[in-house]
C-alpha cells in the first residue's frame, strides 16, 4: 500500500465522516424541535446559534478522527506500518 492509497484513504474517509455527521446533527435537531439555525446569522439566538455550533463540531470532529484512525489502523495492517506522515507513539 503506497502513498497514494494512504491520500485516498486518509483525506476521503475523514471528508465522508464529516458530511455524514453534519447530517446526523441536523436530522437530531430536527427531531428534538429545534427550529432550523444558520449559526452565521446575526438575527439568530446567539445562545441557540452557539449550541448548535458546539454539537456540530463536536460530531465532526470526532467522526473525522475516527475515521482517521480507522484508516490509519487498517493501512498498518494492509502495509505492515503507519503511514509516514503518522508518528508511532511510544507504548
Amino acid at each position: 500500500m503506497g502513498t497514494i492509497a494512504w491520500k485516498i484513504l486518509g483525506t476521503g474517509g475523514p471528508i465522508l465522516a464529516g458530511i455524514l455527521a453534519t447530517k446526523v446533527v441536523n436530522l437530531v435537531w430536527a427531531k428534538t424541535g429545534q427550529d432550523e439555525i444558520n449559526p452565521k446569522n446575526p438575527d439568530a439566538p446567539v445562545v441557540k446559534a452557539l449550541a448548535y455550533a458546539a454539537a456540530m463540531g463536536l460530531a465532526v470532529g470526532a467522526a473525522r478522527t475516527l475515521a482517521e484512525r480507522k484508516a490509519a489502523e487498517y493501512y498498518r495492517h494492509s502495509a505492515g506500518h503507519l503511514p509516514k506522515d503518522i508518528k508511532a507513539e511510544p507504548v
